[in-house]
């Protein structure tokens, strides 16, 4: 059974630890790491909830992990919780921003396991023993100084890092805000075919009226004309009717004169 290269580190205290002999030494308590040059050098685990004593692991003696368990050679060394809390290390420490401002806590690293380097740290906005919390990658290179309980850094929010784990409010508020961009995307496309509609009826509605005001000289016109045609037709015809019955009239009239 072989090691991965890489492994986080809250993984492995989550783990039991089981020595070549076959006994169980417990899940681990705490890292033992070299804050100065960010390595892990081990983890300490307790073997009863009821016992003091503590056993101290080096990476080194690390053979193999399973799903449930970490397999370890040798011996380990025996302490007590008041000897470990005393081992320097990064964890819990603060993180804090160029200008002072608190970001949050260092909550968790990810390391090389045949090393022991600390390839980069994962960080917490709130608590991070809370369950459930996002987790932001804080490389190596974003440290500008070290002091044990706090660490500064040169970003300026925590958005600035990429974040790994998302939280179920962090996860909410993605989807609130991809949701809400896609309404707001779909309300301006159809405010624009809705402005692009009513300006293509105004269009038509113009159209129209011009056609039917043309219509309407047109059907004008051609009844002025109808009605001059017809006054013009009527008066002539009247006038040679008027001039027939005259030239009739003096016919008779010299026919009945004897003396012409």
């Amino acid at each position: 059974m072989t090691l991965p290269n890489q492994y986080l580190l809250s993984s492995l205290l989550q783990l039991n630890t089981r020595c070549n002999s076959g006994f169980h030494h417990g899940i681990g308590v705490l890292a033992w790491m070299y804050p100065p040059v960010h390595r892990l050098l081990g983890w300490a685990t307790r073997p009863s909830k009821l016992s003091l004593k503590r056993c101290v692991w080096r990476l080194d003696q690390l053979q193999a992990i399973t799903y449930q368990e970490v397999l370890v050679k040798g011996l380990p060394a025996e302490s007590d919780q008041a000897t470990i809390n005393r081992f320097p290390t990064l964890l819990d420490a603060v993180l804090v921003n160029n200008q002072g401002d608190k970001l949050g806590y260092i909550a968790d690293l990810f390391f090389n396991i045949k090393t022991g380097n600390i390839l980069y740290y994962l960080v917490s906005r709130s608590n991070p023993k809370l369950p459930g919390t996002s987790r932001w990658r804080f490389d190596l290179s974003r440290i500008i100084d070290q002091q044990p309980g706090c660490v500064y850094s040169n970003i300026n929010v925590l958005d600035e890092l990429p974040i790994i784990k998302s939280s179920l409010r962090q996860d909410f508020f993605k989807k609130s805000k991809v949701i809400k961009d896609n309404i707001l995307e779909i309300s301006n496309l159809a405010n624009q075919k809705l402005e692009g509609w009513l300006d293509d009826n105004e269009l038509d509605y113009s159209s129209n009226n011009r056609n039917s005001y043309d219509t309407l000289e047109s059907s004008k016109f051609n009844e002025e004309e109808s009605f001059n045609n017809i006054n013009n037709f009527d008066i002539n015809d009247e006038y040679s009717n008027f001039r027939e019955y005259n030239e009739t009239k003096n016919l008779k009239d010299n026919d009945e004169d004897p003396w012409i």
